[in-house]
């Protein structure tokens, strides 16, 4: 997983370049910044090399193909991780991200630039760690590498899970899942074509589904997205899905 394109030049004071398509606001960092740095044992790196940045739902935080100059750490909300493939469609590597770092496959890969996108579910926080004045550091620090090893081990375990799911799953379960995943405050708005492609149905099926779960009155259909009117009863429906998407 990554992060956002940016290109830094740090020196008296710290520059970020972002893409015209984002409008993103820097802002210092707090006490509980200070608190997740020091749980990764990153207390002691430079607090100019540094910054806390916020996203609005919906926001893309990143997209894929792009340079990629900061390791993140997620503070708070939530994200998802997008691959799209040459034929223009895209699959979900991810439905929530709401804690650990992003950047770190590209860290140890040395990759430079962004292999996914990814996009804000919620409201989203992180720590952005310059990697032009840390990455010695990043790369020594055996809390810091320790913490990165536990957390890559339980993103490979949840891959094999939504594999074990896309194989094993019925169709109702896993678009259920996904919704149950994917909504804020009970509104689904995912674009559905995307959708389809993640729970591995076609767009046709997908939407016939859709339409069932409308006409049980367990969605509302609204002009902003799918409405969850009964979320006991589409948390059943999910059952074995949402287990193995919630597993880690």
């Amino acid at each position: 997983m990554v992060f956002f394109p940016v290109s830094v030049i740090i020196n008296s004071k710290t520059i970020i370049r972002l893409s015209e398509v984002i409008d993103l606001k820097r802002l210092p960092l707090r006490k509980e910044h200070a608190a997740r740095l020091a749980e990764y044992g990153l207390q002691n790196i430079p607090l100019n090399a540094c910054c806390c940045l916020r996203f609005s739902a919906g926001e893309e935080v990143l997209h894929e193909g792009q340079p990629i100059s900061w390791l993140s750490i997620v503070v708070d909300g939530n994200a998802k991780v997008c691959r799209t493939a040459p034929n223009g469609k895209s699959l979900i590597l991810c439905y929530n991200i709401s804690r650990g770092l992003i950047g770190e496959v590209e860290l140890m890969a040395r990759q430079f630039n962004a292999t996914c996108s990814v996009k804000a579910v919620t409201d989203f926080e992180c720590i952005a760690v310059s990697y032009q004045n840390c990455l010695a550091e990043l790369k020594t620090n055996l809390v810091f590498l320790n913490k990165l090893g536990t957390e890559l081990a339980e993103k490979l375990t949840t891959s094999s899970d939504n594999f074990t799911s896309t194989a094993l799953c019925t169709g109702e379960q896993r678009l259920c899942a996904y919704i149950l995943q994917n909504s804020h405050r009970s509104l689904f708005r995912d674009t559905l074509t995307d959708v389809s492609c993640s729970v591995g149905m076609s767009y046709r099926h997908m939407f016939r589904l859709l339409g069932q779960l409308c006409e049980e009155g367990i969605l509302e259909k609204r002009e902003s997205g799918y409405c969850i009117m009964k979320k006991e009863e589409l948390a059943r429906r999910s059952h074995t899905a949402a287990e193995l998407y919630l597993r880690v």
